[in-house]
């Protein structure tokens, strides 16, 4: 039993890794891996948990009620789970910053070709989760929504990773990728142009930076979270429209043929390496691609498995409309 037990947690472990190590790619959604390797529910489970407890003690200790129903909440989340979970996403996520540091400093228009394709697949997400089927009043949007991003990429050489508040902000927004359907932090990094600055700090383990970016992913979760889950809640399809045309927009910043100055935003027509620069982003297309059909195989299986299918672990389904909820998104 207590090797079935360690082995459980190892198996954990090595899940939590891919969801770490994804986080680090461009256009590759950390929620999505999770969904394909199964532990995207308990983790939302725990999640929610925890934020509930931390809610409690902070309306119950000034009442002098203590942490009493804190520490119930506390306590309901599968931490023999989510522990190994944890730390398996922090070793994936630090492997994966090392491989990709080196290869985006080195070789930024082949790594660039990666993430463009990457990107592109991702496309297919908030698209197909507007419904797909545009009018008149969606479009211009959408076109808008990429205008504005488009514009707005054009000017992220000019930030100063050296500026806290620039920082601060990057990791606000970085976090709404968690509420964003199929988007990347990595990839609102590279668009603001803090994603090289952001993964040399964390192979360096530059922590007054660290700390900082933490304090604005903090504050991205209590405020830039709660709007976009309004948004997607009760404007969904133009929400995702919007989402759609930025998304497409901001791919300039990921244009393989750019300038190599910091300070230079200009694109060029692609010019040396074309062949292997197109291969590349075709991969990463493929990547994306296969990991949205495999989720999408998962979701209908589970949606077909009904509200009554136990996973084996103890932990029960959740409603099937959340299930299609996710899905849609």
């Amino acid at each position: 039993m207590a090797k079935q037990a360690s082995s459980s947690r190892v198996a954990d472990a090595f899940k939590g890794s891919l969801v770490g190590a994804s986080e680090a790619l461009p256009g590759i959604s950390g929620g999505t891996v999770a969904l394909i390797v199964g532990v995207y529910e308990r983790l939302i489970a725990g999640a929610s948990h925890v934020t509930s407890a931390i809610r409690l003690g902070i309306a119950d200790v000034p009442r002098g009620q203590g942490l009493r129903r804190a520490g119930a909440e506390f306590r309901q989340a599968d931490w023999r789970m989510i522990v190994p979970l944890m730390i398996g996403m922090v070793v994936g996520l630090l492997l994966s910053s090392a491989l990709l540091a080196p290869l985006v400093t080195d070789h930024k228009q082949y790594a660039y070709a990666v993430f463009f394709g990457l990107v592109l697949a991702s496309l297919w997400v908030p698209f197909s989760g507007s419904g797909r089927h545009w009018g008149l009043r969606e479009w211009p949007l959408a076109l808008v929504g990429a205008g504005a991003a488009f514009w707005l990429t054009s000017l992220s050489a000019s930030v100063s990773p050296d500026n806290m508040l620039v920082v601060f902000f990057s990791g606000a927004i970085a976090v709404s990728a968690l509420i964003l359907p199929g988007l990347s932090g990595s990839f609102l990094l590279l668009a603001l142009g803090m994603y090289e600055p952001t993964i040399e700090a964390l192979n360096e383990r530059d922590f007054g930076y660290l700390g900082v970016f933490m304090g604005g992913l903090l504050v991205g979760l209590a405020l830039i979270v709660k709007v976009l889950r309004w948004l997607l809640e009760n404007f969904h399809r133009v929400t995702l429209v919007i989402l759609t045309g930025v998304m497409a927009g901001a791919l300039r910043a990921l244009w393989p043929w750019q300038g190599e100055d910091e300070h230079d935003t200009s694109l060029y027509a692609p010019t040396e390496g074309v062949p292997l620069t197109l291969a590349l982003g075709l991969a990463g297309f493929v990547v994306v691609a296969t990991v949205l059909v495999i989720g999408h195989r998962k979701e209908r299986a589970a949606a077909a498995a009904g509200d009554g299918h136990d996973d084996g672990d103890g932990t029960p389904p959740p409603a099937q409309r959340g299930r299609r909820r996710h899905a849609r998104v």
